[in-house]
């Protein structure tokens, strides 16, 4: 069945809030998805199978995920804005979204954004690390000290505002097309997902290092200045912010992170 028309007619007949509701019930959809596929996992799973361990055993804060889902939902309702404009951008012209679909062409544009989201969130991470915005906006993702599948997405709404703009500012360089725009989010809140497990699941090689992201965040959200990347390592290790993977964590008698 071809897609391609009816999305088509639907984007041009929908309203922007339409397409802002309809944008942030996908994301909630992922997100509620994911997290809570990922959460089983690694309580119910992955422990079973004797497949790798906990990362940081220190308990939560009482009601931290119920307060990272309520960030969140938030964050969803901004990134539903973002949908909404990325289509109102095309349709005044001002950008193109391209409807062909083809296996190559989409590997192609999945591949482009990958990079580009690595190089934006590094560049968006170091700005919310500069001591104002970390203090009064990034904090709020850095009170999940031990993060959960929940985190992903707990951000303050200027933080939120920040990161979600990676698809649109790709679109005034790139035409991205309209089935790549839509299948990203699911990569890449799955990759964020991954990065918020707080479970590790591979033994340290080489080639594990994008599957080893939880141990790459996880070691952010303790030790608050380094890891600043998003699932690959390439650019803390280009610019001189990796940490070590062997670098201990702190236990719950330390202090909380400062900046």
């Amino acid at each position: 069945m071809d897609l391609a028309q009816p999305l088509h007619d639907f984007i041009q007949r929908s309203s922007f809030p339409v397409l802002a509701t309809v944008t942030a019930v996908g994301f909630a959809a992922i997100y509620f998805g994911l997290g809570g596929l990922g959460a089983f996992l690694v309580r119910r799973v992955f422990p079973r199978l004797g497949l790798g361990h906990v990362i940081d055993v220190q308990p939560l804060r009482p009601g931290q995920v119920r307060e990272e889902i309520g960030w969140s939902l938030v964050s969803i309702v901004i990134f539903g804005g973002y949908g909404a404009l990325t289509l109102w951008l095309d349709a005044q012209g001002l950008t193109r979204l391209r409807w062909e679909l083809t296996p190559l062409g989409l590997a192609t544009d999945l591949a482009v954004l990958t990079l580009w989201n690595e190089a934006h969130f590094y560049l968006c991470h170091r700005v919310l690390h500069t001591r104002w915005l970390f203090r009064h906006v990034h904090s709020i993702h850095h009170r999940s000290r031990v993060p959960t599948p929940f985190s992903t997405y707990s951000f303050h709404p200027l933080e939120a505002a920040l990161l979600g703009s990676v698809m649109v500012t790709l679109q005034l360089l790139y035409d991205v097309s309209i089935w790549a725009a839509l299948t990203y989010p699911l990569v890449s809140l799955a990759m964020n997902c991954l990065g918020h497990l707080n479970y590790s699941l591979l033994p340290g090689r080489w080639w594990s290092a994008p599957l080893r992201a939880s141990e790459h965040h996880g070691l952010h959200h303790h030790k608050v200045k380094g890891n600043y990347g998003f699932q690959l390592p390439a650019l803390d290790r280009m610019l001189g912010t990796s940490l070590s993977l062997s670098t201990p964590a702190p236990r719950a008698s330390e202090p909380g992170p400062t900046t």
